[in-house]
């Protein structure tokens, strides 16, 4: 980022001419505050913070087809955008291609859809993907979407240490909130740890799992539960990745975490504050890594989509300033936030442009970048981030009764924790003890529709014919060699991604190799509590 787009990294002061610090009272910080950059980084990761550059602009985004999105991802940019984030469609996640019978109906509605490498080559067209970061919001395909990322990249000619970027690749918070799952727990977690050891070969600058809080928080879990289910499953990937025989140290730097900006200020303030220290406590003594890291926890934030209301959408503007100010507070790297009309559709040009000058106001003109951790000290924030940090704890040492997160998970532990929690905050929104503007209090007749952006129909319809051109010009032959290849690796214990690469490059679909996996996987159905 050029200086002049970014806050002066010299001195500071207010309209009153008083000097601003880069940072107060660390030397007088108790041990589990003490100074931005050090453990346990209840302060920050990062000795300055924003001091010098702000965190990253991410704007969520994508829907139709890659160049409806590409068009998106770069009006975005022009905009001031500083790193790309991309949504993909349920077929997408699911590992379906367009012409699949269960995907009718939902191609490129709440994302963009990718079936072979001819879409990635689309979507990032005429983008700098060398000078950008590329988050991607995919969890049971996550491999498969990083592989043809990477391929388009070296396309380019991109040196491996300049392709940065994210992949959610977090399927445990898939069986605890969200759903989108292909395969049992146990060959999901084998993809998960395989990305980790390809990319510590291949992809040095890549961050290999977001672990999300974000849609655990969205199902209805509370800040504390939020911390406690999104360490646990941090620690079983960290533990699966060292019983595959990988080194702690290897991988542990380019984990991060995807947390959910609510409504409470201080509460969530206090939350990203916990969780850092209790990620660095548990790597450090627990899991026994060396490298500082290993400890530090960097995340990307997106305010709460399930706090938008249809009713007087734009009051969603002020919530959503309010939610990106306590993650910019509590101190995340990367942020989205929401455009104001996503409860009625998918945002407009006008709102996702709105939803990233919102970014920018809290970042150039709020001042809220001028000193690390400005609350810092309060009895309050101090108070609770003590307080969640304790609650959270109580949850995990259950979680590690129960034999770990995934076999909590099986027992259903997490999702009936979940289930509680959101019907407890729906009976208190029932009765009025929790207000929501424009819902249960000061209501008024809407003055008429907003306009809505809506998928085209025919959008299905010419993916499936472009899908089509893609298997007739390809040589069969090949991609039927590379496929056996990857059922071969799923049989055995070789490193996947390296076969599936070689599949994608020869333009095999996305459904084909989830479907070959498939075979040899099998399919998960999920369970009840």
């Amino acid at each position: 980022m050029n200086t002049k787009d970014s806050p002066h990294p010299g001195s500071r002061s207010t309209s009153s001419g008083i000097e601003i610090e880069v940072v107060y009272g660390s030397e007088q910080a108790p041990p589990e505050v003490g100074a931005p950059g050090e453990y346990p980084f209840t302060r920050g990761p990062y000795p300055t913070m924003y001091r010098g550059r702000p965190w990253t602009m991410r704007q969520y985004a994508g829907y139709g087809t890659a160049e409806e999105t590409n068009a998106r991802f770069r009006s975005l940019l022009a905009a001031g955008q500083t790193g790309l984030s991309v949504a993909f469609d349920l077929p997408t996640q699911m590992g379906l291609d367009s012409d699949h019978p269960l995907a009718a109906g939902e191609v490129g509605k709440v994302g963009v859809v990718v079936d072979s490498l001819e879409d990635m080559r689309r979507l990032f067209a005429e983008i700098p993907i060398d000078q950008v970061s590329t988050s991607m919001t995919i969890n049971s395909t996550a491999a498969i979407l990083l592989l043809l990322y990477q391929i388009v990249a070296e396309e380019r000619a991109v040196p491996p240490p300049q392709i940065r970027g994210t992949v959610q690749n977090d399927i445990l918070k898939e069986y605890i909130a969200r759903g989108t799952y292909i395969y049992p727990p146990q060959p999901s977690m084998r993809l998960v740890t395989d990305l980790f050891s390809y990319c510590a070969r291949e992809l040095p600058a890549w961050n290999t799992i977001s672990i999300s809080g974000y849609h655990i928080r969205e199902a209805g879990s509370s800040a504390a539960q939020e911390i406690a289910f999104t360490l646990a499953n941090g620690l079983a990937y960290v533990e699966a990745a060292v019983a595959a025989g990988l080194a702690v140290d290897d991988f542990a730097p380019r984990l991060s975490f995807f947390w959910n900006a609510n409504s409470h200020l201080f509460e969530e303030i206090s939350k990203y504050r916990a969780a850092r220290r209790m990620w660095a406590g548990l790597m450090r003594e627990r899991v026994g890594a060396r490298d500082p890291k290993s400890w530090m926890m960097r995340s990307h934030t997106q305010t709460a989509g399930s706090a938008l209301t249809a009713q007087q959408p734009e009051n969603n503007i002020v919530r959503t300033a309010l939610q990106a100010l306590s993650a910019t507070l509590g101190g995340t790297q990367s942020l989205h936030t929401n455009a104001f009309d996503e409860a009625l559709g998918l945002p407009t040009d006008r709102s996702a442009r709105i939803a990233l000058r919102t970014q920018q106001i809290l970042a150039f003109e709020s001042g809220i970048t001028d000193t690390v951790d400005p609350l810092a000290g309060s009895y309050f924030i101090e108070n609770l981030t003590n307080q969640l940090e304790t609650k959270a704890n109580d949850l995990i040492l259950k979680i590690d009764e129960l034999g770990g997160a995934a076999a909590a998970i099986e027992a259903g532990f997490q999702q009936g924790e979940i289930e509680e929690s959101a019907y407890a905050e729906a009976r208190r929104q029932e009765n009025g003890e929790s207000v929501i503007v424009g819902v249960n209090r000061f209501l008024e007749d809407e003055t008429g529709p907003l306009p809505v952006l809506s998928v085209d129909p025919a959008v299905e319809r010419h993916q499936i014919e472009a899908l089509q051109r893609v298997r007739a010009k390809r040589d069969q032959a090949a991609v039927s060699v590379a496929l056996d290849r990857v059922g071969d690796a799923a049989r055995g214990d070789a490193n996947l991604l390296y076969p599936m690469k070689e599949a994608l490059v020869a333009l095999a679909t996305l459904g084909e190799v989830s479907d070959v996996l498939r075979g040899v996987f099998g399919s998960y159905r999920g369970g009840s509590r």
